[in-house]
């Protein structure tokens, strides 16, 4: 069996035993249901002022950027997406990829956030997971279904931040680890080639 099949097949075996993502190496402490509910609170209050704001694409991207870099877990999200490639990435390299990696996220999921221009997203409540609280929102469209955008939120980082977001079913840190990983793959493992790809996309 050839290296890049066998990545693939730990990943697919990896994602089917996980009822909930757990980030390696990272110790959750006991994040309260309050506390999660008011960062996401206040995350969902800018995202819907970013969506009301009439801005351009490019200007309500860079908002959103924002957003990932103030109330995510950015480092933590970066080395799950880089998965066991990341123990082998010098200080720099992960270092690059991470701020790569952040502007790719915030184009991605912006864009995904500006289709709900014209709607809003509501907070609907709050429940355990084994390593931190999901706060469930339900976001609510113009002409659509309603449909759920869980944040997931813990404190392993110090702070309060949310370190995946499941819109519709697709899970933030499980499809950009088979992102990230199809691109090294395609790469060879080449980490400065990953980095370029992402800069670009």
């Amino acid at each position: 069996m050839t290296p890049n099949v066998n990545r693939r097949a730990l990943l697919t075996t990896a994602t089917a035993a996980l009822a909930t993502v757990v980030i390696p190496g990272r110790a959750f402490a006991a994040v309260s249901a309050a506390q999660a509910t008011a960062l996401v609170d206040e995350v969902v209050a800018t995202i819907n002022q970013i969506i009301g704001s009439g801005k351009s694409e490019s200007a309500m991207i860079a908002d959103f950027q924002g957003v990932f870099t103030r109330y995510s877990d950015v480092p933590a999200i970066a080395r799950y997406a880089l998965g066991r490639d990341a123990r082998n990435a010098s200080p720099a390299q992960l270092a690059d990829f991470t701020t790569a990696f952040t502007g790719y996220i915030a184009r991605k999921y912006g864009r995904r956030f500006r289709e709900f221009i014209g709607g809003q997203i509501q907070v609907n409540g709050a429940a355990s997971l084994p390593r931190g609280i999901v706060v469930q929102t339900t976001a609510v469209l113009r002409g659509q279904s309603p449909f759920r955008v869980d944040f997931h939120v813990s404190d392993a980082s110090g702070k309060v931040l949310f370190f995946n977001i499941i819109i519709e079913g697709i899970d933030l840190l499980l499809s950009e680890r088979t992102e990230i990983g199809a691109i090294l793959d395609r790469n060879r493992g080449d980490m400065n080639a990953l980095v370029a790809a992402i800069r670009s996309a």
